[in-house]
């Protein structure tokens, strides 16, 4: 992906002191065009930091010792302030959270044992170009709730007609918002698809999927 994208705002919410600071100090210090605004420890707090702070995306734990929750937080966040990306960073990855994850649009979503700062400041930059970005053991339980979603669900295609045409835009180099611009739909909607091309495949990248579509005869080089 491109990186050249300066002074994205972020804010990190967790409850665990030591992951903010850790992370935070990580941040400004590798990658310093990724600033921290501003930092909560529970959702109460992240509501009203937002009422004299702004931020392009959140770091969001999603399990919280007490008060709202992750998910609540997440639904909250794309009702109240849907230009905000969400980046869900959590230790919380069991099928039924990441499923949850997915249904309410998330932006992306890393595991805390496999998020190193450079993973978590790639999914960043990805996100912030409007794609969706789910770390590798992620993609794995997003491959397995598909697995088992497509023993219920009758699948006559591997990709609709939608989904097609967003792979190729996507190999010409589009973003998200060019695409939703070139299909006349909206960004979420492009969104959405990506969401669910990488569900079917068990995957966690743009690049990974131009690579499946290449091999497949999709796009061509």
């Amino acid at each position: 992906m491109n990186h050249q994208m300066t002074n994205i705002k972020s804010i990190i919410v967790d409850d665990h002191d030591l992951f903010r600071m850790t992370l935070r100090t990580s941040l400004e210090t590798c990658h310093p065009d990724i600033s921290v605004v501003g930092e909560a420890k529970y959702g109460a707090d992240f509501f009203r930091l937002l009422k004299s702070v702004s931020a392009d995306i959140v770091l969001l734990d999603i399990d919280f010792n007490s008060g709202m929750k992750g998910a609540d937080i997440a639904r909250r966040l794309k009702k109240d302030y849907p230009a905000m990306k969400i980046l869900a960073v959590s230790s919380q990855d069991s099928m039924d959270t990441v499923k949850e994850m997915l249904e309410i649009g998330v932006d992306g979503f890393i595991s805390k044992g496999q998020g190193s700062i450079d993973v978590i400041a790639d999914a960043v930059y990805e996100v912030m170009q409007g794609f969706k970005y789910y770390g590798t053991d992620i993609a794995g339980v997003i491959s397995r709730i598909y697995v088992a979603k497509k023993k219920t669900t009758e699948v006559t295609s591997e990709f609709t007609e939608q989904e097609e045409r967003i792979i190729k835009l996507c190999h010409e180099g589009l973003s998200a918002k060019l695409i939703a611009e070139r299909l006349d739909i909206n960004t979420r909607t492009v969104e959405k698809h990506k969401a669910n091309i990488f569900l079917k495949l068990g995957i966690n990248s743009t690049a990974e999927m131009l690579n499946y579509a290449l091999k497949k005869g999709i796009i061509r080089i």
